[in-house]
């Protein structure tokens, strides 16, 4: 029993991660179930097995991205590395895991309250990791100041201002943000 239910956790995974897939490349707004099982040449009850509606099919696959993504940042970051190239090294990680992204995916998360929500709630805790980390780097008020503005761009690249203001998508924006820190840090030194 136990193998047959480890075998259809694989599977729906596996699912999961191929759905991300399309989801990334074409965003999902447009796509029903019916257009999914075509491109992923699988049966519409074989996608129901991931969630019972294609709006919770959309919010599963978005919450297991924004989940891979997280474990992949985090473990990105080498704990034995100096404590500012540490929020580089994040905020890079962060801009590595957003680039596979299309902008039919963000316009589609933006547009879609439960998916829009699971990305604020990451943004959340990405904005509280990078403070904790400009902390562990500098403890002076200017860490707390850099961690703030850190945190304020990051909720702005979350928002679609910047790039609006600027015409970068998220992973190049989380890159430059990288870029500013770990220069301001150094700047510090």
């Amino acid at each position: 029993m136990d193998e047959r239910v480890t075998r259809a956790v694989r599977r729906r995974e596996a699912l999961i991660g191929r759905l991300m897939d399309v989801f990334l490349d074409r965003g999902f707004a447009e796509l029903g179930v019916a257009d999914l099982a075509a491109l992923l040449r699988c049966s519409k009850s074989t996608l129901y097995s991931v969630a019972a509606s294609r709006e919770q099919i959309i919010v599963a696959v978005v919450r297991a991205f924004f989940r891979r993504a997280t474990e992949r940042v985090e473990a990105a970051l080498d704990s034995g590395a100096e404590p500012r190239e540490r929020v580089g090294a994040y905020l890079r990680a962060i801009s590595e895991e957003l680039a596979p992204a299309s902008p039919a995916f963000f316009a589609d998360l933006d547009a879609f309250a439960p998916a829009r929500e699971i990305y604020k709630q990451n943004t959340r805790f990405a904005v509280r990791r990078v403070q904790g980390l400009v902390r562990e780097a500098a403890e002076d008020a200017d860490a707390a100041f850099v961690g703030a503005v850190a945190g304020q761009v990051m909720e702005s690249i979350h928002r679609g201002e910047i790039k609006a203001q600027t015409g970068m998508d998220d992973s190049a924006a989380y890159a430059a943000l990288a870029s500013l820190i770990v220069a301001r840090m150094a700047a510090a030194r």
